[in-house]
């Protein structure tokens, strides 16, 4: 099969087109032949081995996994011996460790649910990763009920756009925050209102939030606690950060302030699952989230589209269209 892989760390250019064997499925395994892929700040960030940290996880020289990729919706071309949900010629979409960047690949049957009817296979592909961080941040870290006041910062990306209507889907009065080119964009999910960052920073206004979801990590937490209220929730879903501990000095910190504050400062990452796969799907399948794709290229360019999401602060998802 064709696969995108990767002998070391660095940009995009370290990603080649290459001819691969086709991997067999665990017991709990089910063996995908992938329609389609996205990128992620994840693929990003993992491919140049940043922050330095993760390398004591995902390898220190070279990646053990030797194909990127996390987001993913095909059809089941075999399955485990143990697996019973699923069978040959379903259409799946989820989240794996990585590999996706291929035209197959294997993932546990516990991690998928069956693609949404209402989302061809492109769309359902940019679903995953970024959709759960939204769900999990505004659902079971901030716990979002009808009526509250949510702030969005990073509201036009892979993660914002998501978070933007699920938190008005949850009955929130939500603002938020991107750039010029982009507001008319966010205003179409749902916001209530649009800040745009280079006229306004929404740290300096008066307005106090009960929940703010970070996806940029541009302000210092002094000035976020500012606009929240006295019992307010800061998520932080952030990425950015030096070269070696990427955002933990950012999340060490919210930590500490824990500590002294009535406010809550927490983190979300993504807890791959099939039950949230299918609390979206119903989002999706009622009309109240949509995925929003910029772009799709298709496998064989792939390091140019690890290029554009990581240089030009894509809008959105960028789609990666296998078979």
């Amino acid at each position: 099969m064709k696969a995108i892989t990767q002998k070391r760390y660095g940009g995009p250019e370290v990603l080649e087109y290459s001819e691969v064997p086709v991997p067999t499925p665990k017991p709990d395994q089910v063996l995908i032949r992938v329609r389609a892929a996205s990128v992620n700040a994840a693929d990003w960030l993992l491919t140049r081995g940043e922050p330095y940290l993760v390398r004591l996880l995902f390898g220190l020289r070279a990646p053990k996994a030797p194909t990127p990729g996390r987001d993913v919706a095909g059809v089941v071309a075999a399955v485990g011996s143990e697996v019973s949900e699923f069978a040959v010629g379903d259409e799946v979409f989820g989240e794996v460790v990585a590999g996706t960047f291929a035209e197959y690949v294997v993932a546990p049957a516990r991690l998928l649910a069956r693609r949404p009817q209402s989302l061809s296979f492109e769309y359902a592909a940019c679903v995953p990763l970024a959709g759960m961080t939204a769900l999990q941040g505004l659902r079971v870290v901030a716990h979002v009920a009808p009526g509250e006041r949510v702030l969005i910062n990073g509201a036009s990306g892979g993660v914002g756009t998501f978070a933007v209507q699920i938190a008005v889907a949850l009955g929130a009065t939500v603002t938020a925050v991107c750039s010029t080119r982009n507001v008319e964009l966010v205003r179409s999910l749902g916001a209530h209102d649009v800040i745009d960052y280079t006229e306004r920073d929404v740290t300096d206004g008066d307005e106090r939030f009960d929940v703010i979801f970070d996806v940029v990590g541009n302000h210092p937490l002094s000035k976020l606690r500012r606009i929240l209220t006295p019992k307010g929730i800061l998520v932080l879903s952030s990425g950015s950060g030096g070269p070696v501990l990427g955002p933990i000095g950012r999340l060490i910190a919210a930590a500490f302030q824990n500590t002294f504050v009535s406010q809550q400062l927490r983190p979300v990452t993504a807890s791959a699952n099939a039950a949230d796969l299918v609390e979206l799907t119903a989002l999706i399948d009622a009309g109240k989230v949509r995925p929003s794709i910029e772009r799709s290229y298709p496998l064989a360019e792939t390091a140019e589209a690890l290029r554009h999401f990581g240089e030009q602060h894509a809008r959105g998802k960028i789609g990666i269209s296998v078979l």
